[in-house]
């Protein structure tokens, strides 16, 4: 429990604060004054700033600050990636170096910058994933091994001490690299143990297991659900190639997927089965992590698309909200009024949350399996 909400919570500070760090380049290229970028959310730890007279300055708890000349830089409690805080976001200022003074498309490409954050992640881990060697989820090329993702409840593996994440290497004599060769060697094996070689992390170990002919498949087993291993390693000036072609196919998927996920919410078919909210998210995370650096890798990119993907749609709340209001100025010639797009904001985010409770609540009463987000990625 503690490693799988460390991972977690790792891996959803990394996608904040990348889509952060986005606004807030984009706000600096500009002119824009970003009042307050923060490792974390508030309350704020400690923040450091320079005053109006050049001077470092520190400040400590959520004091307001008066004298800042620059960004104040915040170290916050709560350890969920971090926020930037800009100046005239909210249309409360029209000083030169607030939000709200620039030029529509300049606006445009501050709130998109943190979707574009988020798209470069992705890019950059696939591609880092493909330097060091990854498991893809989108080839059956250069298998290596069979891994164990479930151990079914009084299976001959559970009898045996076999546990999840282990690797299959070999049965008796036999070296398995493949569903198919576990699936021949377990059927010399039906019903006689044999000794089976597994890695478990760093261990080799010898565990004697008895096959046995397993009725929902007619086929030699020890009741174990599994994945194959795969490996794909490209040289670091091919690395980069493959990593855009495959963000943007990935890309591409999910926006296919959440385009069916409309279509069926609009025909009345529900949430979906493969929907995952906060709990969703930590259990995978914690599963991509212990089945090894490369799933968690093709795991946080996934993540990391589909982040830029859900904030980029025209919903109040979401920068693809915000860019719409900024559309209907840019038609209309003047900005909706701030106090009514405040409102509308309010309300998206409030839904949102709802969504979220739901999420959580229906996944704490029906916990989803790992390959479910794997398999629409196979699709």
């Amino acid at each position: 429990m503690v490693f799988t909400l460390f991972v977690f919570f790792l891996t959803l500070s990394i996608l904040v604060f990348a889509h952060e760090l986005g606004h807030f380049l984009a706000a600096r290229r500009f002119g824009v004054k970003a009042e307050e970028f923060g490792i974390g959310f508030p309350p704020r730890i400690v923040g450091v700033y320079r005053d109006k007279n050049g001077k470092r300055k520190v400040v400590w708890g959520g004091k307001k600050v008066q004298d800042a000349d620059d960004t104040i830089f915040s170290l916050n409690l709560i350890p969920l990636g971090g926020f930037v805080k800009i100046k005239g976001e909210d249309g409360d200022s029209l000083d030169p170096d607030s939000f709200a003074s620039k030029k529509p498309y300049q606006r445009a490409v501050i709130l998109l910058a943190g979707v574009t954050m988020n798209l470069v992640l992705a890019f950059l881990l696939i591609s880092w994933g493909y330097m060091i060697g990854v498991s893809p989820t989108f080839s059956k090329e250069d298998a290596k091994g069979i891994i164990i993702v479930e151990v079914l409840p009084n299976s001959p593996a559970e009898q045996a001490g076999i546990k999840p994440y282990d690797i299959i290497k070999k049965v008796g004599e036999t070296q398995v690299l493949s569903y198919e060769d576990l699936e021949r060697a377990q059927g010399q094996w039906v019903d006689k143990p044999v000794v089976y070689t597994i890695k478990r992390q760093d261990e080799i170990k010898q565990i004697e297991v008895t096959p046995r002919l397993m009725s929902d498949t007619q086929k030699a087993g020890i009741g174990v659900l599994i994945q194959e291993i795969e490996t794909i390693k490209y040289p670091w000036y091919l690395a980069f190639w493959e990593g855009l072609k495959t963000t943007l196919f990935r890309t591409w998927i999910i926006i296919t997927e959440l385009v069916k996920f409309f279509g069926g919410l609009l025909a009345g078919s529900g949430l979906g089965a493969s929907l995952a909210g906060p709990v969703g998210i930590a259990s995978l995370s914690g599963k991509a992590a212990r089945m090894g650096l490369s799933y968690l890798i093709n795991f946080t990119s996934v993540l990391s698309i589909n982040l830029a993907i859900l904030n980029a749609l025209p919903f109040p709340a979401l920068d693809g909200g915000k860019l719409l209001f900024l559309i209907i100025e840019k038609i209309k010639g003047t900005p909706v009024k701030r106090e009514i797009e405040a409102v509308i904001h309010q309300a998206g985010f409030a839904l949102l949350m709802l969504l979220v409770v739901v999420i959580t609540w229906r996944e704490v009463h029906g916990a989803e399996r790992f390959m479910q987000l794997i398999n629409i990625i196979k699709r």
